[in-house]
């Protein structure tokens, strides 16, 4: 039972302080965080403790959501790398089959493995 009760405690003392970090970051333009943390009755030290709480547990709660990528199998020569001068990021063209894809580091594994299922999907 106290274990049940210090997850429900945990859990909202992590919600009160989600809050602040919320209200500290919409402070006016001009107010530092130490003046913020001054006018709200807390250490600027206790502020990043609790900034630092929040993202360590959204990120665990985010690495939960997240499914495993799957590997898809591709054929070197599919794969063509290419640089783009000026516009554009450098990344990897695919071509084949008649379909084209440009993939940068930005591209979402998803994606890539959609388009890659599609191609050898049309064999």
């Amino acid at each position: 039972m106290s274990s049940e009760t210090s997850m429900v405690a945990a859990s909202f003392r992590l919600q009160e302080w989600a809050a602040q970090i919320k209200e500290c970051q919409s402070r006016p333009s001009g107010m530092s965080v130490a003046s913020w943390c001054a006018d709200n009755g807390i250490t600027k030290a206790n502020y990043y403790y609790r900034l630092r709480q929040v993202r360590k547990a959204c990120l665990e709660h985010i690495q939960k959501e997240i499914p495993t990528q799957q590997i898809v199998p591709v054929e070197p020569g599919l794969l063509q790398q290419e640089h783009k001068d000026g516009i554009g990021q450098p990344g990897l063209s695919i071509s084949a089959k008649g379909f084209s894809v440009h993939v940068t580091e930005s591209t979402p594994m998803t994606l890539l493995a959609a388009v890659l299922e599609v191609i050898q999907d049309v064999e």
